[in-house]
Formats: structure tokens, sequence, C-alpha cells
């Protein structure tokens, strides 16, 4: 990698670190407070499309090794919520962290309650904070482990999956990757933005 940047330029994480990178960036986005910025769905598709030439693994051995991946970053979440429990709202605000992440986090868990943590997973910040609301919350491990693993299982599924078939229909996709990934940012982000301008709209 060149710059900073090309953290949100998933073609160039997956040649420079492969299928590894990939995993650890997974796991550090669904569920390390810090890791809210890096890329998730956009770096799925494009894991999906670029499976079979640069990743050089089977689809099916691609979804496997992001679903534990993803199963493994939400508990460390949930552990981390629940060591620290709502004295994360008293933490201090930096580039990496602000309440009103977490608050957006909340919000979306009070609507759809433990289903959020399976549809939490295709909606950015949601994705990271989460499984550290239901540490805090003190969400039943049971109950927390099964959502975990149908949420991690779903995600990939169906966007590796998505960027996989594309690549097969449209050869030529991999051309407009970045018009591809910069269309996932933005609508993965639509709801997160209602979110935010309904917030300040309240206040």
């Amino acid at each position: 990698m060149e710059s900073f940047w090309d953290l949100f330029k998933p073609q160039e994480l997956i040649e420079f670190g492969g299928f590894a990178l990939v995993l650890i960036i997974i796991f550090i986005e669904n569920g390390v407070f810090f890791g809210f910025f890096l890329p998730g769905d956009s770096l799925l598709f494009a894991a999906g499309l670029l499976c079979d030439t640069i990743l050089k693994i089977t689809l099916s051995k691609l979804i496997i090794g992001i679903a534990l991946a993803a199963i493994a970053g939400y508990y460390f979440g949930y552990w981390f919520g629940w060591k620290t429990g709502s004295n994360i709202y008293n933490r201090k605000e930096s580039i990496f962290f602000k309440k009103k992440y977490i608050e957006t986090a909340e919000e979306f868990y009070k609507k759809y309650g433990g289903i959020a943590l399976v549809l939490g997973r295709f909606l950015p910040i949601v994705r990271t904070f989460a499984p550290i609301l239901a540490g805090i919350v003190r969400v039943n491990s049971f109950i927390f482990l099964m959502y975990n693993i149908v949420g991690a299982i779903l995600w990939p599924l169906v966007i590796c999956s998505a960027g996989y078939y594309v690549g097969k229909f449209f050869p030529n996709a991999i051309d407009y990757l970045n018009y591809i990934i910069i269309l996932f940012i933005l609508v993965t982000s639509i709801p997160i933005i209602q979110s935010f301008t309904k917030k300040k709209t309240v206040d």
C-alpha cells in the first residue's frame, strides 16, 4: 500500500495482503470500536469478485473464512461491551470514537431487538457497535451466539456471492470496481445518514 487512503480501496487491500488481510480487517470491523471506518461490505464484494483471480480460493472457502472472522469479531465486541459496561458512554471522543456511533447502534437495536445483530451486519457503524452494545446490555450469551452465527453466515453469503456472480456474468466488472464500490458505500450509508439527520432534527 502506498498511502493511508489505500485502506479504503478493497482491491488494493486484497492485492497487498491477500486472504489473511481480508480476515483481519473483517475481524476488526466487526467489533473493535475503532474499526468502523474500515471497508466491510465493499471488501466482501471485491473479495467475491476477485476470489478466483487474486485470492485464488473457492467461493465457499471465502464465505466460511469471512464468517468465522466475523463471528470472532462480534465476540470480541460483545466481550468488550460486557467488560466496559456503560462506561463507554463516558469515553472521551476522538477521531476513532464518537458517542453518536454507539447511540446509532442503540437506536437500531431498540427498533429491531435481537434481530439487529443480524441486520446490523449489513450496515456500516452499526456492524461495529451492535455487538458492543449487546455486551453492555448483557444480552443472553446463547441468544447472542445464535444471532451472531446467523448474521455472520448471511453477510458474506449474500455479498461475496453477489461479487462472485457479477464477475462471472460480467467479466469486465473488474474495470468498474471503483464505481461499484462507491455505489455500495452510498447505498449502505443511507440508513446511517438518515439516523444521524433524524437525531440532529430531534435535538
